[in-house]
Parts: structure tokens; sequence; C-alpha cells
């Protein structure tokens, strides 16, 4: 069976069904499509305490974000545009990354990372995938080539979540699938790097 890796995304807003939450979703079933494993973490599963480092204690909700983001293979992060950038609850589950610090692959280290911005306008969508964006570098990952910048002031989603813009659910799919294909180039390499050394 060929490789699957393990995408895990994150987004949404603490409503549960937001734009940027069906957007997630829409992106992630892409990459299962691809062949991969998903797992997502939306709204409401991320209101955790503020990241504090010198506080080792970990809620619940935290130790099982940090537990999938050590073993992620590619990540897809899914923010509304809040006043020109991403959220504060998707801001503070990225820094609970700080506790992969240490880890033997830190942080996302070589994991591609899709991004979507969803916006009500394109300004505020654009420059909350510019946010994303440098995030994503500070945290050693790598961005797809394309993100997704969605303007949610235009009727994006209907009630089940399908998509019914062509143009925004073909960023989205494709968002998700270059995560996977990054994946697994990123793990074909690796097998032909330890033949090599053998």
């Amino acid at each position: 069976m060929d490789y699957q890796p393990l995408i895990v995304g994150l987004g949404g807003t603490t409503r549960a069904g937001s734009s940027s939450e069906k957007a997630l979703a829409l992106s992630l079933r892409a990459a299962e499509r691809e062949g991969a494993r998903v797992a997502m973490l939306a709204g409401p599963e991320l209101e955790m305490p503020m990241y504090a480092p010198e506080r080792p204690e970990r809620s619940g909700a935290a130790q099982r974000l940090t537990a999938l983001l050590r073993r992620c293979d590619g990540l897809i992060i899914a923010s509304p545009s809040y006043h020109g950038t991403i959220s504060g609850l998707l801001k503070n589950a990225l820094d609970y990354t700080e506790d992969l610090s240490r880890d033997e692959r830190v942080y996302f280290d070589g994991c591609a990372i899709g991004l979507i911005a969803c916006g009500a306008g394109w300004q505020g969508a654009g420059h909350a995938l510019t946010a994303l964006r440098a995030i994503a570098h500070s945290l050693r990952g790598w961005p797809t080539p394309l993100g997704a910048v969605l303007n949610t002031s235009i009727p994006l989603f209907d009630e089940t979540g399908a998509c019914r813009d062509a143009a925004a659910a073909f960023q989205l799919e494709c968002v998700g699938r270059q995560v996977v294909q990054f994946a697994r180039m990123k793990a074909a390499l690796e097998r032909v790097s330890s033949l090599a050394e053998a």
C-alpha cells in the first residue's frame, strides 16, 4: 500500500461551522482522497488556556494538540482574518508548538504546511495569509506553493459545508493535495537516503 501520511488540520473559530472550519474540512477531504490519514482540530477544540511556557501543566486539549502535531507528516491551517491578521484562538494553539522545540524534529522542520485565510473582503484575508506564511517559516515548515484566500463576504458554502464557488473549491482542494504530495516526496527521499547509507 502507498505511504499514508498523517495530515493534521487546525482552524476555525469558536463558532462551530464557520467558513474557515468548512474550508479546512474541504481541504482535508481532498487530502484524504489523495490517500492521507487526516485529523481535524477546529474551533471549540482549540479553546485552551493561554500558552505559558513557565507552567508545564497542560490541559487535555493542549496535550491532544501537541500529540497530533508531533506525529503529523503535514499540516493544514485555516484562519479567519481578525483585524488584518489571524485569530487569537489559532495563534494561541500555534504557540503550544513551543513544546516541540526540543523534539528530535524541531517544530515542523521539513513538513509541508497548507495555508487557508478567510475574510469578509480580500484585503484582510490577504494579510492573514501573509501572517500564516511568516508563522510557517518561523516553525521551520514549508508553505505549499498555493495558499488559499477566500472572500467570505460572498456566500461560499451551503449549510452542509459544500462549496458553491468553483474557484474557492479548486484552491482548497489544491492545498490539500499539495500537502500530501510533498509529504510523500519527503518520505521517498528519506527512503532513498537511508538505502544509500546502508
